[in-house]
Order: C-alpha cells, then sequence, then structure tokens
C-alpha cells in the first residue's frame, strides 16, 4: 500500500499512490462483518430537516443474505460473492471517504482497481453531501473476461461531503472479488513515505497491551511504516512479564523500546511518547494509541498515507467502535463548545451509530464531511513539525490533555482530522461515569484550566457558573467527596500553572487518601453488606420524585433541596437507607429528596451508601460559593498567568525534569 511508482518524466513530476485498499476482517467475525462488507438491498429513506434538527426514517430493510457468511471470507482481501447475489462494498471500512481527500489533500482525482474472478459486474456508486446515492460507472466480466477494471473518480463535486464505493454482483457463477484500491497521482513533493512511532501508554493492563502489539507486529504493511513502537508502563503489572512479551518482541525484530516509568497519568505517558519521538528525530509522525484497544491494523496505514497527503502538517485521528458492540460507532467526531467549554460531538452526528441496523449508505448524515476540534487519544496521528512548534501534552496526568492539544494546534493554524476508515474498538466511555469518583478531581481541574488556556469569552464563558451549579447538585445529591475533590481542584488551579509538573507525580495519592474519608465513596460489592431499606415517611401520594421541567423547576427544586440541607436527618435514615438507586436514576433531583440511600456504581459492580450530612453540607456551599466568586473576579488574570506560561509547562525541556522524577514502582508480589 505504501509504494509509489513514478507516473511521468515532465518537469511536472508526479507519482503513483495507494490511498485506500479494500480489507477484510481478519478473523472473519460476524460482529464486525458489517463495516467491511454489505449486501443489504439500499433502503428508501426520508430526510427531515431543520437548522436544529434532523430525522431519518427508514422504510424498507433487507435481510442480509449469504454474502455475509463468513466462510466466504476468504482472506484480507478476497470475498467471494455467491452467484446471483449483490455485494456492497458501501461501507465503514471500505468505501472511499472523498470529501475528506478533497477538503484536506493534495488529491484531486483517483482510480478505481478493481479485479474479479469468476463471473460478475462491478458498479460504481458515489453519494452527494446529503447522502443520495448517484450511479456513476459499470463494468463486467462479460465485456471484459479479464476482470480487471479501471474507473477514473473526480473528486471535484465533494466539496461538502460524499464518499465513492462499488458493489459487486454475481452472475450464473460466483464472482471473487480479488483485490481492489483506491489510487491517486500525486506531486513528487509528497511522494516520500512518512514512518511513525507509535506510543502506547500502559498501566497494570498488561495482557491487553500484548495482544495489541501483536496486532502491530502481524502486520507487514504497518512494519513497512514503522520506525519505532514505544511502550510506556507506568504500572506494577509488568507488560515485560506477560507471557507473550518476547514472542511479540521478536516479531517486531528490534522495533520495541520498553521504558518504565512512575504513573504521570495518560498526559504522562503519550507526552514520554512525544518527547522519545522528538529526540530520535527519525519520524515524521508519533503515532498514540491506548493500551486496552483492538487495533485494524490497517487503519495505521491509511492514517500514515493520508498524513503525508495533507497540503499542510495534520494531525490525523481514528473514530472509535464500541469493544463490547462491535458494530456500533461511538465516536465520529469531537468539538468543544467554546462557551460553556465542555467536548461534545459534533453537530450531526448521531450517537452510537450501530452499522449491523443501518448501513454507511442509509445513514444519511455520515456523508456530510464532520469537521473536528481535536481527536481523543485512543488512536490520534500528530506530526513531528507539529509537537516541535506547539510543544507537548498539558501535564494534566488524565482528562483533556487530547482535546487541549486540539485547540491548541488549531490556534497556532494546525486542523485536526477525525478520519473515516480509520478506527479502533475501545471501551466506550457510556459505561462508565468517572466524574463520581477520583478523576472528578481532573475533570473540574482539566477542563478549567483548559478554559483560561483557550476561551475566547470574558471571564471564560459560562464554566464558572455551571462550574457553580454542578457543585450544588452534588452537595443536594449526598456526593460530598466529589464536592470536596472539585473544590480542591479550584483551590489548586489558583496557585497556578507552575505547580502542574510537581502535582502529576503526588497528586493522585492525595486525592485517594481525602477521597476514602467520605462514606459515598466506600463501595462493597456485597448486597447484604447494607441494612434493609426502610422509610419513616412514604412517598407523597405514592409517587417518587420526577425530573423538574424547565429552568424554573430546576430551581424551584434546587430551592427546596437547599432549604432540606438545614434540617435534622431523620433518626432511621442514619440506621437504614431510604432507597436503593440504580446508577442511571442517581440524578441529583432524585437523591436531593432522602436523607440516605444505596446507589449502585456506574459499572454495577458494587454500590455506596449515600448518607446527608448538614454540617458537612453547609462548610462545602460556603466554600463553594466563596471561591467561585474569586474565580469570577481573578479569572482575566489566572488566564494571561497560564497562557504565558504554556510554552514552558508544555516544552520537552519541562517534561524531561519530570520523567527524571517519575521514578517507576516496584512490581506488585501479589500479581506475579
Amino acid at each position: 500500500m505504501t509504494m509509489t511508482t513514478p507516473a511521468t518524466t515532465s518537469d511536472d513530476v508526479v507519482v503513483r499512490r495507494v490511498l485506500q485498499r479494500v480489507i477484510l476482517p481478519a478473523d472473519a467475525d460476524v460482529d464486525v462483518l458489517p463495516l467491511y462488507v454489505d449486501n443489504e438491498r439500499s433502503a428508501s429513506v426520508s430526510s427531515t430537516e431543520s437548522s436544529s434538527t434532523s430525522t431519518e426514517t427508514v422504510t424498507e430493510m433487507v435481510a442480509p443474505g449469504a454474502v455475509a457468511r463468513p466462510e466466504n471470507i476468504i482472506d484480507r482481501h478476497r470475498v467471494r460473492v455467491p452467484a446471483g447475489t449483490r455485494v456492497s462494498f458501501g461501507t465503514y471500512f471500505n468505501a472511499f471517504a472523498a470529501s475528506y481527500w478533497r477538503r484536506w489533500t493534495v488529491v484531486k482525482s483517483v482510480e478505481l482497481h478493481v479485479t474479479v474472478s469468476g463471473e460478475g459486474t462491478v458498479i460504481v456508486y458515489r453519494s452527494t453531501a446529503d447522502g443520495r446515492a448517484q450511479r456513476v460507472d459499470s463494468a463486467g466480466t462479460a465485456d471484459d473476461p479479464s476482470g480487471r477494471f479501471s474507473f477514473e473518480l473526480t473528486l471535484k463535486p465533494f466539496g461538502d461531503g460524499g464518499w465513492y464505493w462499488f458493489d459487486i454482483f454475481a452472475g450464473h457463477e460466483d464472482a471473487v472479488l480479488e483485490e481492489a484500491s483506491f489510487v491517486a497521482e500525486v506531486p513528487a513533493s509528497h511522494s516520500q513515505v512518512g514512518t511513525a512511532t507509535i506510543g502506547i501508554t500502559t498501566m497494570n493492563r498488561p495482557d491487553s497491551c500484548v495482544e495489541l502489539l501483536g496486532q502491530i507486529a502481524a502486520d507487514d504493511d504497518v512494519r513497512s511504516v514503522l520506525d519505532e513502537v514505544l511502550v510506556t508502563d507506568q504500572g506494577t503489572q509488568l507488560v515485560s512479564d506477560e507471557k507473550d512479551f518476547a514472542t511479540v518482541e521478536s516479531a517486531l525484530g528490534g522495533r520495541l523500546r520498553y521504558i518504565r516509568q512512575g504513573n504521570i497519568g495518560g498526559s504522562g505517558g503519550f507526552a514520554r511518547a512525544q518527547f522519545e519521538t522528538l529526540r530520535a528525530g527519525r519520524s515524521k509522525y508519533v503515532l498514540l494509541l491506548d493500551d486496552d484497544i483492538v487495533a485494524e491494523p490497517e487503519s495505521i496505514v491509511r492514517a500514515v498515507t493520508f498524513g503525508d497527503l495533507c497540503t499542510k502538517p495534520t494531525i490525523v485521528g481514528g473514530h472509535m467502535f464500541s469493544l463490547f458492540a462491535r458494530s456500533r460507532l461511538n465516536s465520529f467526531g469531537e468539538r468543544v463548545d467554546l462557551w460553556r467549554f465542555w467536548w461534545e460531538p459534533v453537530q450531526g452526528v448521531k450517537a452510537e451509530h450501530d452499522f449491523a441496523t443501518r448501513n454507511l449508505r442509509n445513514a444519511r448524515w455520515m456523508h456530510r464531511r464532520i469537521d473536528v476540534d481535536y481527536n481523543g487519544w485512543w488512536m490520534c496521528l500528530i506530526p513531528t513539525s507539529i509537537l516541535a512548534e506547539i510543544g507537548l501534552s498539558l501535564p494534566v496526568f488524565i482528562k483533556w490533555d487530547d482535546a487541549e492539544y486540539g485547540i491548541r494546534a488549531k490556534e497556532a493554524g494546525y486542523r485536526t482530522v477525525s478520519m473515516p476508515g480509520v478506527a479502533v474498538w475501545h471501551v466506550p466511555w457510556t459505561d462508565k461515569n468517572d466524574a463520581l469518583d477520583w478523576q472528578a478531581y481532573f475533570h473540574q481541574r482539566n477542563r478549567t484550566v483548559a478554559a483560561l488556556l483557550h476561551s475566547p469569552y470574558e471571564r471564560g464563558g459560562r464554566i464558572v457558573r455551571e462550574s457553580f451549579n454542578h457543585q450544588v447538585k452534588h452537595v443536594l445529591a449526598m456526593q460530598y467527596s466529589v464536592a470536596e475533590l472539585r473544590l480542591l481542584a479550584l483551590e489548586d488551579i489558583l496557585v497556578g500553572p507552575e505547580q502542574l509538573h510537581p502535582d502529576i507525580t503526588t497528586k493522585l495519592l492525595h486525592i485517594r487518601a481525602l477521597r476514602s474519608t467520605f462514606a459515598d465513596a466506600k463501595t462493597d460489592a456485597d448486597p447484604g453488606a447494607f441494612p434493609a431499606v426502610r422509610r419513616s415517611k412514604p412517598p407523597k401520594r405514592g409517587k417518587e420524585a420526577t425530573e423538574p421541567r424547565g429552568v424554573v423547576g430546576k430551581l424551584i427544586t434546587a430551592a427546596l433541596g437547599t432549604v432540606r440541607q438545614v434540617r435534622p436527618v431523620r433518626g432511621l435514615a442514619q440506621r437504614h437507607p431510604e432507597a436503593w438507586l440504580a446508577a442511571m436514576d442517581a440524578r441529583w433531583w432524585m437523591l436531593s429528596q432522602f436523607d440516605s440511600a444505596i446507589v449502585s456504581t456506574a459499572d454495577g459492580t458494587s454500590a455506596s451508601w449515600y448518607q446527608r450530612d448538614p454540617a458537612r453540607a453547609r462548610e462545602l456551599m460556603r466554600r463553594t460559593i466563596a471561591i467561585h466568586q474569586r474565580m469570577y473576579i481573578e479569572w482575566e488574570a489566572m488566564a494571561a498567568r497560564y497562557r504565558s506560561a504554556l510554552p514552558e509547562i508544555t516544552s520537552p525541556h519541562a517534561w524531561e525534569k519530570t520523567f527524571e522524577s517519575a521514578r517507576p514502582s516496584d512490581p506488585d508480589p501479589e500479581s506475579s
């Protein structure tokens, strides 16, 4: 895929590069087949759109046919199409996202090369930005028995969106797709194939990390663009002790470098990969990968190829599919709402799209090009030229490092592209709520630091007010440990940016020790460990509280909940919880009705006993008011201070000192 060949010898020299090959799942997993091949007939889709809403209705779906059977997958590039059936390659991994190439790269047109054996017809399609399909061309073995077909495809009409893809229809005999690829002639200035250092940060996931290394090592095309794999192990259950480590190390042929360092979080681990890549001076890119992903190896090659052909240095990110529902897309495009300074999907992106029930051709929203502010560091390719100019990761341990970096790069004139057809499988954030555990500190601190650095609005827009509102909700919900950690985060921000590097090696232990003193932070996996639920007073008219409607309803509920905080706790509630709530039901307006309640954790493995404490609630509220007043008054001065310090705290020099102080912990004897 990465080979280049001269196309002319004129002054206007161009070279031919393979942009994308048709691929098939390595293990013929039926759960991921819809991402590679599709033989559902295109459904009839109606679309109603306005400036604020967009809805689509499927009026016809057809059950998958024989080609969806895994035995028809011959290998990574060949698939059998049974006689009389049709298969479409208008799928996530095999359609060609033409609008992204049109917008961000030097590519002006592409050639689609398809080789078919047996009896078959190739039909080429394109889509418009609103997802309407158009037939482009066709060719078949009846006219050309060689089965080798080429189609010239312009990118000119793809300014706002659209894809190319092809279908194969088998006649009276089976057809086999032998290979297919999208190829382009590009200027010689973009002929050189870039190489990458892959940086993996790991923390006590040795089995997952070794599996990922095995996926990288097993792919010849990945190795062709690989300078080095750098594993930064910050745990006590060491990757190097895993039984298959020596095997994958040997398979990587001397291109695996294993570094142990103390736990300084994801930002510390990824900064180490950035630092070492810059220092080595070999790679055009550093590719950041989480340790607990399952990779589509071809995505690595595609990301490098796209990066090579961008008109200017560009961060290339991969999408994220769910590791538990592998045809479900959890992240397609992310942005930061600068007024609230909060991350969210780009407008128009549909949450948790499942390709098993809705194929690409019928997901009309996905045909419009989605432009993003950043890409999560589960998979993100960063040119080393950008690292050299704007610095390394912010030293924030975890949370907001990837979002802040994307915004920082954008302000420096470099864009991030979340590239379709480039993806990994990862545990989705929808299956956890880490804003209610020790990570609450980092959510609060790092979001606010990022806003201080980059918010274009006076006093950060809405962020101080929103922080105050969330703080009140946590107090009303008896989540006192969360409220305390969020206050600590704001107090630490006011100390100044100079404290970020020293804190990265020490803050976690302090946070965990502080949180352990709170009842809502103590969990138990045994339901029998808690007293039985009893209530001295039944719910009014036999109905539990419901979510308040509108702003006025929320204000009234919050006011009533605040009044409750000064009342004595019912005696029975001190001995027995008044309710047992699932995590999904434990909302602030529900919890504020009780004096105590058992609340399940987000992953369902355990529960905590929340207990109302009027004295603690009053003290938390007093500090909440005081510190948010101070944040509001001092915002502009603090923003100037953080922005002035940014080049230094993200510099390789500053990070090198932190790496030297981050000594690795001894392995846990119980884990060996």
